[in-house]
């Protein structure tokens, strides 16, 4: 059953990877602006632009030009980047660890803030503890990621300086990194001095994108906790002596948390796309920052090679996330 619904998904991904190829590619070529009039300097002749579209194969019909890219991306050639003169998938792969880093630090802040508060909320129910935690939530969750970006930059780059708000790392400690991990390979290298550097430029953007997510989690959570908490065994465990915070953390989490699992695996592609903004409001070099510049460029390859690996992330983390759900639910392990 586990392997059928693999099989299954695994189909899926692929018919969804190529439905946004087709509906990228086109849009992207119907879209107003001449992505080669825009390389070339004033004054430049009709031949000179007949050349370059002929070597970015733009004098080719859409259909044409649509199936040698999808044959190049089967071989692994996401073609070259009009603006950067470089390959598109050298420069996705420099670029995505960034988001990545970026992505998982502002999910670990979103669980840890949502998962706190949730089982806080549940162990104070009906009292202003409570009401303090849902009206915070519903703060987070009503003002969306890029404008929590805005009021950090006012309060932590402007009026209180003390983060970093713009790009990844401090150049006079931009090491050559043998990956693009920076991050990860800080900690494995005990260079606590970088880490710190990374996680001060990081902290901002990270946290504009947790907000929201933390809010969600908070309430989904804390409703499963309410509703678990009235069960039998849950009453049981408090009639044998343990404690309200011993009844929650040993009973009832783990059956709570399994929804919620779902939803965070959810809206992790989310947190991801919204990536695009906030990187840019912070100058973070990610994949989201460079995506933005492809499209002020028109660069076509760039923006199909960004567009499609988002989308193959997307899919491959909801694929992950339903194979998950699946181990965890025994109803569907063996359903």
């Amino acid at each position: 059953m586990l392997l059928q619904r693999f099989l299954i998904r695994l189909l899926t991904m692929l018919i969804t990877l190529f439905g946004v190829a087709v509906v990228v590619f086109v849009v992207i070529r119907v879209a107003p602006g001449d992505p080669i009039a825009m390389m070339l300097p004033p004054g430049a002749t009709d031949a000179d632009i007949a050349r370059l579209r002929a070597l970015y194969g733009l004098d080719k019909t859409i259909v044409q030009q649509f199936f040698i890219w999808l044959s190049g991306v089967a071989r692994g050639d996401f073609g070259t980047s009009i603006s950067l003169r470089q390959e598109v998938l050298g420069l996705v792969f420099n670029r995505l660890p960034a988001t990545l880093e970026l992505a998982i630090v502002a999910l670990v802040m979103a669980v840890a803030l949502g998962g706190t508060t949730a089982i806080i909320g549940a162990r104070e129910r009906g009292t202003a503890v409570e009401a303090g935690i849902d009206i915070a939530s519903g703060a987070a969750l009503s003002i969306p990621d890029f404008l929590w970006g805005l009021v950090l930059i006012l309060l932590f780059g402007v009026l209180v300086p003390i983060f970093d708000i713009s790009g990844r790392v401090s150049p006079q400690l931009d090491l050559p990194f043998v990956t693009q991990f920076y991050l990860f390979e800080s900690l494995l290298r005990l260079r606590l001095d970088l880490t710190w550097d990374l996680l001060k430029h990081m902290l901002m953007p990270a946290v504009a994108l947790a907000l929201p997510l933390a809010a969600i989690i908070s309430q989904l959570l804390k409703q499963s906790l309410k509703e678990i908490l009235d069960l039998d065994y849950v009453v049981l465990a408090r009639v044998k002596g343990f404690s309200e915070t011993q009844v929650i953390l040993r009973e009832a989490l783990k059956n709570a948390a399994l929804p919620t699992l779902t939803l965070v695996g959810v809206q992790f592609t989310f947190l991801i796309g919204g990536t695009v903004i906030v990187e840019r409001l912070f100058s973070y070099e990610g994949l989201g920052n460079m995506a933005i510049d492809a499209v002020i460029n028109r660069d076509l390859p760039l923006i199909q090679g960004i567009v499609l690996v988002f989308a193959l992330l997307f899919v491959l983390i909801n694929l992950s996330v339903d194979m998950m759900y699946a181990l965890l639910n025994p109803r569907l392990r063996h359903g």
